[in-house]
């Protein structure tokens, strides 16, 4: 699948499987007229093969070894990358270390001083759970080469990252894609 024909196809099933229209609170406390689900739509077969190819291609254009982020919102987004063709490994960052087993924050395989990272997320509204993927990775020692989101909802949130990855981000989608006649813009 080529990247248009894939940003096509997750856009069209970010519409018809995740936008959930009516009140909600978002992870930042903000409330919001509208939700965007990702996972709805990224863990159905088209959804989830469409996003593979752009993360696989991201992954490949950044020279990234490993894919992974904050865990819930990246793992289906990691896992995407892996079945897209990505030449990398897959983590996933835990909001806190186990207090049992191996006591790991980043779960997966073992990340050295020579992996270079790309960062996923379904969603982005201010970037809070990106940035502490980040900071967590920044605290081990590893490199960012980059951040993709699934969707930015366009709430300032792709600033606050690329200031904290010091590296590049690029939302696959934005609720301009998404919900163009979204009230209040």
């Amino acid at each position: 699948m080529g990247t248009a024909d894939a940003k096509a196809t997750l856009i069209a099933e970010l519409r018809e499987h995740a936008l959930v229209l009516g009140e909600v609170t978002l992870t930042s406390g903000l409330t919001a007229s509208y939700y965007v689900d990702a996972k709805r739509a990224i863990l159905r077969p088209a959804g989830f093969l469409a996003l593979g190819a752009l993360v696989a291609d991201q992954a490949a254009r950044l020279g990234a070894t490993a894919v992974g982020g904050m865990t819930m919102g990246a793992d289906p987004v990691a896992c995407a990358a892996l079945a897209g063709g990505a030449r990398a490994n897959a983590f996933f960052v835990r909001k806190e270390s186990k207090a049992h087993g191996l006591q790991r924050r980043v779960e997966g395989p073992l990340l050295t001083d020579a992996d270079r990272c790309l960062v996923v997320e379904d969603v982005v509204s201010t970037g809070g759970s990106t940035v502490q993927a980040l900071e967590a990775l920044q605290a081990e020692g590893r490199t960012v080469v980059g951040v993709v989101s699934v969707l930015d909802r366009l709430m300032g949130g792709a600033a606050r990252i690329e200031q904290a990855a010091g590296a590049p981000y690029v939302a696959l989608t934005t609720i301009d894609d998404v919900y163009p006649d979204r009230p209040a813009r």
